[in-house]
């Protein structure tokens, strides 16, 4: 029987990179460093959105705590070069971070994004549709 991986949820993410409950974040790292975890890009959309609207962290900080976390171990955090290239993006726009990921999905995996947003397709600029 082969091990599961154990899916990480915001909490456990927010815990581990702002260290606000010392008990908790030491569960989170020895549950990383023992086990097969991921975590899924959505986990990493919604931590950004409270570090940037509860924890009032700079979109600097932000992208330098979520490329931090990233690295910690191999595979961790799902489409790990897709979140880099949009903390990237984040860092140097206005644009909501999720935006800011299509423009990595677009340019990292190649894709052709749909969109509406004149400010989105600025960034994607021939990879919109």
């Amino acid at each position: 029987m082969t091990k599961k991986e154990v899916i990480l949820d915001t909490n456990a993410v927010l815990r581990f990179i702002t260290g606000d409950n010392t008990e908790k974040c030491k569960k989170v790292s020895g549950l990383i460093d023992t086990n097969d975890c991921i975590v899924p890009v959505e986990v990493i959309v919604e931590a950004v959105y409270n570090l940037e609207k509860f924890y009032k962290h700079s979109r600097q900080r932000i992208t330098a705590e979520i490329k931090d976390f990233v690295t910690i171990k191999k595979n961790l955090v799902c489409e790990e070069n897709v979140v880099r290239y949009g903390c990237n993006i984040y860092v140097s726009t206005k644009l909501d971070f999720i935006d800011c990921l299509l423009v990595g999905y677009a340019n990292v995996n190649d894709n052709t994004i749909f969109t509406f947003d004149d400010d989105l397709k600025k960034q994607l600029q021939h990879k919109a549709y």
